[in-house]
């Protein structure tokens, strides 16, 4: 093996793609192999044996017969448990993270900090099943009582996206574990050794409280394993982070069956910047929102509205640092921005790029494919601006990938009318010094997302604080 933090997470050449989740809970899948490829340097890090239907029901009998003990066990024991699963994740945040950058391709300093959100979630968790409230009530009957109480819902399925391939699963699996549910685990067919490791690591939390089933994993076809978990009565809850296209599917096929969805979907995120604005501050926020991860966030900046009274100063001032930012190896120390997760990722920017042209778009800087000195089959492009204006078809779309448009504004109603002007509603962002402009943005008759940020990006969630957007982004909230 190339990289020695394989070794240390449980990963060998060849992998079985499904677990109960104990030591020894793996299965001897049968299905047909799936190599991960590392968008660094283009090449294999290793195999998965994919999970077929006998391995589906397995693994979904197993957790139903888990559930029942798991419900039953005091709340707060459940929380000790999630406790040592974060302090379990403490101690392999370092190969973890650098898994995830190697698989993924986002670099060090985010893979670890994804690893961060597993132990932050794990925490809050864990205060929050001390906390599982429900109200008491005057009865309008004589001599009675009334009160509410919350309880599992049983088995809740989870389909994890490629660009967090970690922390996603934890904002549902740890809250999950509090409230007494059980989960099975799809991750994206692009990063399926970082999943392996998860469950590795937390293998002897599982095996020292004989909790197996609590937390499952299940590795193979959309069209397989993902149609069987969504069909399935028995998983009343799935929650999936992906494409909008991909969340119509599984909402009009759970909502057939009366099932429950959290859909974490596309994101078109922008950013107004008023006439008053903190310039410097705003630079720098834009450059994180849209350079980070490549682009590859659900609430990565894609859109800049800005006063037209400042908007050369900024470009002229983005496009410089644009120029500056260190692309390469995303495990090496400097570099701040890595590889787009696949080819595919290359070719759907570069294509956007040229319809916004066909609309009288201006390419400021970036959108070249680059080959960088010994990872000549990395996935590397240089981040891309584009001037174009507010009516352009592309702008509507989401190109998951770090290309950013400038669109020019007037007055600040036509900012707010273009910012909502879009079919997704995840995160936006005002940089303003204008109390007025920032208490109309946050009104509800302003942004029409599900996170609204003042002074800060749009990229990012906090721990505890309801993360999700609406529109074509879906419906519902994880994490908080």
């Amino acid at each position: 093996m190339k990289y020695d933090f394989l070794s240390k997470l449980g990963i060998k050449s060849v992998n079985y793609g499904a677990t109960t989740g104990s030591s020894d809970g793996w299965l001897k899948t049968n299905g047909n192999e799936l190599v991960s490829i590392s968008p660094i340097d283009g090449q294999p890090i290793a195999s998965v044996i994919q999970a077929g239907a006998q391995d589906y029901e397995v693994v979904i009998e197993k957790a139903r017969i888990a559930f029942k003990e798991w419900c039953m066990m005091p709340a707060p024991k459940r929380g000790q448990i999630v406790r040592e699963i974060g302090d379990i994740l403490r101690l392999y945040k370092e190969p973890l993270g650098e898994l995830v950058t190697l698989e993924m391709g986002k670099i060090k300093a985010e893979g670890m900090g994804e690893v961060q959100e597993m132990i932050d979630i794990a925490d809050f968790a864990v205060g929050q099943s001390r906390m599982l409230y429900g109200l008491t009530m005057h009865s309008e009957r004589p001599r009675h009582r009334m009160y509410e109480q919350w309880h599992p819902m049983g088995l809740v399925g989870v389909i994890t996206a490629f660009n967090f391939p970690v922390a996603v699963w934890s904002w549902n699996a740890m809250i999950a574990a509090i409230c007494g549910d059980v989960t099975i685990w799809k991750p994206s067919s692009i990063t399926p050794l970082t999943a392996i490791a998860v469950q590795n690591i937390i293998a002897p939390v599982i095996d020292k409280y004989n909790i197996d089933g609590v937390f499952s994993l299940l590795i193979g076809k959309g069209s397989e394993i993902g149609e069987a978990m969504i069909n399935d009565r028995r998983i009343p809850l799935i929650s999936m982070t992906g494409s909008t296209e991909m969340g119509i599917r599984i909402g009009e096929v759970v909502g057939r069956r009366l099932g429950k969805t959290i859909l974490e979907l596309g994101g078109n995120n922008a950013i107004i910047v008023t006439e008053d604005a903190d310039l410097d501050m705003a630079i720098r926020a834009t450059l994180f929102g849209a350079v980070g991860t490549a682009g590859q966030r659900c609430t990565s900046t894609r859109r800049i509205i800005i006063h037209k009274s400042i908007k050369q100063k900024f470009v002229d001032n983005l496009a410089k640092a644009y120029k500056q930012v260190p692309i390469g190896n995303p495990l090496s120390d400097g570099v701040l921005m890595g590889p787009v997760v696949e080819k595919m990722a290359i070719t759907a920017m570069q294509a956007a790029i040229e319809k916004a042209r066909k609309h009288g778009g201006r390419l400021i800087c970036g959108g070249e494919r680059l080959t960088l000195k010994g990872l000549e089959s990395g996935f590397y492009i240089s981040p891309a601006i584009m001037e174009v204006s507010g009516d352009c078809p592309i702008v509507k779309e989401e190109t998951f990938a770090p290309l950013l448009y400038i669109i020019e504004y007037e007055n600040f109603d036509d900012a707010l009318r273009i910012h909502n002007n879009v079919p997704q509603g995840l995160s936006s962002a005002i940089f303003t010094t204008n109390l007025h402009y920032e208490e109309q943005f946050l009104s509800h008759l302003g942004s029409d997302c599900g996170i609204a940020n003042v002074n800060i990006g749009t990229s990012g969630a906090e721990i505890g604080g309801a993360f999700g957007g609406e529109k074509e982004t879906g419906g519902g909230r994880e994490s908080g």
